[in-house]
């Protein structure tokens, strides 16, 4: 299908503004959506959440009894979920993952890159060259890989949509214990702003959220590598608390849906405070 097609299915031309009025149906109603790292963490509270507000969803990761599980219990509560396994490493497999997408529901309009690796904590030093590679491979040539896919299909299919990237507050400024992996985020937040300035007149639009300290299960890895390491983090945070996933996400949905029809090629902070 064009984009052109694509754009007729949204009753909209070129020169017509969406409408930003709410959904009764659900924030992201009628909307298909492709989320990496799907399986666990913030991936997986998104899954669950998009499908609640109406999207049909399609989740990607490595690991398949994961994504299956969330798949299995997003269907089992009504919403509609497919689920494919994607390495963000594999450029091949991310195509073939978001061309599932395309081909499970006929169009994609939004996507949510989550999926990310984390590095040893610990001084930049002490990380091995190896190490190294395997996060920038994922988290920036892998973000990388997902976008221009996305972007293909959005084009092919929708014609109009949006695009979230999962950045991180430790992108914002220095962080000595995970140093190439705030590196690799901090990259990405300008891969953001490029691909929203390059596919913005085309009605794509690209935003990131930067969480801060959030439960998932690499923060509780690191807390057990450096025991205190989330009660310190808390100490940093107004709020004086950590994020449940739920919570950025909810942060994604919204750029991700209509509402949010004006913002484009911004790091949203969802940090309880921590850089205020």
């Amino acid at each position: 299908m064009s984009a052109a097609a694509g754009h007729r299915l949204d009753g909209m031309n070129d020169t017509q503004t969406p409408s930003v009025s709410p959904s009764p149906s659900g924030l992201l109603a009628g909307k298909v959506a492709f989320i990496t790292g799907a399986g666990r963490g913030i991936g997986a509270a998104a899954a669950r959440l998009f499908a609640r507000e109406g999207a049909r969803v399609v989740l990607a990761a490595r690991t398949e009894p994961q994504l299956k599980a969330v798949a299995e219990e997003i269907r089992a509560a009504g919403g509609t979920a497919d689920h494919v396994v994607c390495d963000l490493a594999d450029g091949a497999g991310v195509r073939a993952a978001v061309d599932r997408a395309v081909e499970r529901f006929g169009r994609l309009d939004v996507a949510f890159n989550n999926g990310a690796s984390p590095q040893p904590p610990g001084p930049m030093d002490t990380l091995s060259e190896d190490d190294f590679d395997a996060v920038a491979a994922v988290n920036l040539k892998g973000s990388w890989r997902a976008m221009t896919a996305e972007i293909a299909a959005i084009r092919a299919t929708a014609g109009r949509g949006a695009i979230v990237n999962t950045s991180s507050v430790g992108s914002l400024m220095a962080n000595p214990e995970l140093p190439v992996y705030a590196a690799t985020k901090s990259a990405l937040n300008s891969l953001t702003a490029s691909a929203a300035a390059t596919y913005g007149p085309e009605g794509i639009r690209v935003n990131a959220v930067a969480p801060g300290t959030t439960l998932t299960e690499m923060l509780h890895e690191w807390d057990e590598r450096s025991p205190g390491t989330i009660d310190h983090l808390n100490s940093l945070t107004p709020l004086g608390r950590a994020a449940d996933p739920e919570e950025i996400a909810q942060a994604a949905a919204w750029l991700l849906s209509d509402r949010a029809s004006y913002v484009t090629g911004t790091v949203l902070r969802v940090d309880g405070g921590m850089r205020a």
